[in-house]
């Protein structure tokens, strides 16, 4: 019996930059999107994101929040050829310097005002515009258009608990 597969995703922001992985497999093989990968048995959401990020990117992730759980389904010749459930957070990138690893062929932080040039799927360029407007509303800084920025927090060198 064919079941679908639960992911998991992060939309990471670096002040007003959003961290992007070009996928080096299917599906979407070549575009830029979100880290984000399969969750291991055993392993709660919230590890499965953090570890996807780190494996595609090298960057350590903080402060995450549910933003959107969708369904993607692709099909070939009218048939169902892969089902996902997604379960997207917002987060923070904590340390770490990008670098592609695992299955992405690139990475890399992009400014939030670029990224629709990118050719991202329609999807993830509503679930990043979604998690924008979380993030800023968690640091009070939307105005009445929604419109602010997220802003860098200056690192100190001092880890928080």
């Amino acid at each position: 019996m064919k079941q679908p597969m639960i992911g998991v995703g992060a939309i990471v922001w670096r002040g007003d930059h959003v961290l992007l992985i070009k996928r080096g497999k299917a599906p979407r093989k070549g575009e830029w999107s979100i880290p984000g990968g399969r969750i291991h048995w055993g392993e709660t959401l919230e590890e499965a994101v953090r570890r996807e990020v780190l494996e595609e990117t090298g960057v350590t992730i903080s402060r995450l929040h549910h933003c959107e759980t969708l369904e993607a389904r692709f099909q070939e010749r009218g048939e169902v050829t892969r089902h996902i459930i997604l379960v997207d957070y917002s987060a923070r990138w904590k340390s770490g310097r990008v670098r592609a690893g695992d299955d992405a062929a690139d990475a890399r932080f992009y400014p939030y005002a670029e990224i629709s040039r990118l050719g991202l799927w329609e999807e993830t360029l509503r679930v990043i515009r979604k998690s924008r407007q979380q993030m800023m509303r968690r640091r009070g800084k939307v105005n009445a258009r929604g419109a602010g920025s997220l802003g860098a927090k200056k690192q100190t060198g001092k880890s928080r608990k």
